[in-house]
Formats: structure tokens, C-alpha cells, sequence
């Protein structure tokens, strides 16, 4: 099987973004696509998370990374198949094909609920280098499980700043101060933003009382290596129920 095989499979179409959506994200290195998920759905991934941090406790986000000030969850694949969705959408699909081109793979499936009284990041890029526009290497997609709000400290984007070939922290006096050209990403729970991850952004302030919870598929350029292990990980339960695709995607096998 080869990418584009997979992405038909999983019902990529070459029109499944309009060409008006490509030109979004291309010019402004996001896209937000609404009514991806369901209400039904936004309550079981979240009622799901919400009990893997709880039964997890101590050791929850271990298998990727933990942080102070947010609960977090890794290896979400192996924990509930009602996560494929977020590695086999067709319209996340095509927007991560758009941005990384046909040769990627899902480097993590991962949970993040920045807590009241934290969330705030510096502007940041998801590598370790800059790059040259059009050359990127990976691109990671947020499924809002809560209202995104600026009360909540909804994630701050700067449009176009995946082009500028920079480092946020060797170009800005202060990664942490709001950039005058940033731009909050307020959404609707059951809202996918795809954004390129060399796109300059971070969390903001969460002072709402509650947390903001969402989960994070991240792609990445198939010969780069993933966050998550995916073939080191994979159990042989979560191997039997995906499909040649979705294999492909995480690129596993048996």
C-alpha cells in the first residue's frame, strides 16, 4: 500500500478540502473545519479522557511527556477505538496531505486540559529548526472537546509566520508577550483546527474556572521519527481491529 492508497481508503478525495480552505491554510498556516464531531461524540472522548486521567492518576501522559499545570494522556490508540477517528478523518486527512504531501505518518495521538490558573506558553514552533516555506515537517491537528474561548486560554496563532523561515524565540524580545499579529483560536467544542506546526503559536491564560480539554493528532513526514513509538506500543487487540489504512497511517505491522 502506498499514502494515497490509505488516504482513499479513508475517503480522501482531491476535493474534500475546497480550494478556498487549501488557500487558508497555506497563506495562514491553520484551518479551522467545524462540526467534525458530533455532540454525542465531543461528550464520549471527553467522558473517556476524563477517566483515563482518573484511573491513570500519577503515571497519565507517561508514555510522551507530562506538564505541570495540564492533565495529560499519550498512546490514546491503544486505550479506546473511538480515537481512530482522529488519525482516519478524511477532512483532517486531506489538510495534513496538503500541508505535508503524501509521505507522513501520525507521530502521537495525545489529551491536553490545560487547569484553571495555568496554560499560558511562550509562541513556539513544534521543531527544532526553522525551515523554508513549503518544506515542512510536521503538521498537527487540535479536536476541541470544550468551547474555545479567551477566558479559557484558547490557543494563539500568528498567521503566515510558518513562511518567515524564523524561530519565534531568536526573532522576539519576549516568545511570552501577545504578538500583535496573533489571533486566538475561538471555536466551538466538536471544532478539528489543523494547523501547520511550524505556524508560530501557544496556549493563553486559562482563567475560566474549568479546564480546556482537546485532543492532539500529530503528523509527521514519514521518514522523521515519532513522538510516540507507534510499532513499539501497538497491541495486538488495537492491530486486529484497524483496517490496512489505518495501519499504514500509524505505519505498523504485525
Amino acid at each position: 500500500m502506498d499514502m494515497k492508497t490509505a488516504l482513499a481508503a479513508c475517503g480522501v478525495r482531491p476535493d474534500t478540502l475546497s480550494e478556498a480552505e487549501k488557500v487558508q491554510l497555506s497563506r495562514d498556516g491553520y484551518l479551522p473545519l467545524k462540526d467534525i464531531l458530533l455532540p454525542e461524540q465531543v461528550y464520549q472522548l471527553g467522558a473517556r479522557a476524563d477517566e483515563l486521567v482518573a484511573g491513570e492518576g500519577a503515571a497519565a501522559g507517561l508514555e510522551v511527556h507530562q506538564e505541570t499545570g495540564a492533565d495529560r494522556l499519550s498512546d490514546l490508540i491503544n486505550k479506546d477505538p473511538r480515537y481512530d477517528l482522529c488519525f482516519t478523518h478524511p477532512r483532517v486527512l486531506a489538510a495534513i496531505w496538503h500541508v505535508l504531501g503524501a509521505d507522513f505518518r501520525l507521530s502521537s495521538l495525545n489529551f491536553r486540559a490545560a487547569l484553571p490558573g495555568s496554560g499560558l506558553q511562550p509562541l513556539h514552533q513544534d521543531w527544532h529548526e526553522a525551515v523554508a516555506a513549503d518544506d515542512y515537517h510536521v503538521c498537527n491537528s487540535i479536536w476541541l472537546l470544550d468551547d474555545f474561548s479567551a477566558a479559557n486560554g484558547a490557543t494563539r496563532v500568528v498567521p503566515g509566520s510558518q513562511r518567515n523561515g524564523q524561530m519565534p524565540q531568536d526573532a522576539l524580545d519576549d516568545p511570552m508577550a501577545p504578538h500583535p499579529d496573533q489571533q486566538l483560536l475561538e471555536a466551538p467544542a466538536g471544532t478539528v483546527v489543523i494547523f501547520n506546526s511550524h505556524t508560530w503559536h501557544g496556549g493563553t491564560f486559562n482563567g475560566s474556572g474549568q479546564r480546556r480539554r482537546a485532543l492532539h493528532s500529530y503528523f509527521c513526514r514519514r521518514e522523521q521519527p515519532q513522538q510516540l513509538d507507534q510499532q513499539r506500543y501497538l497491541r495486538e487487540a488495537t492491530w486486529k481491529r484497524l483496517s490496512p489504512a489505518a495501519r499504514f497511517i500509524l505505519d505498523v505491522n504485525m
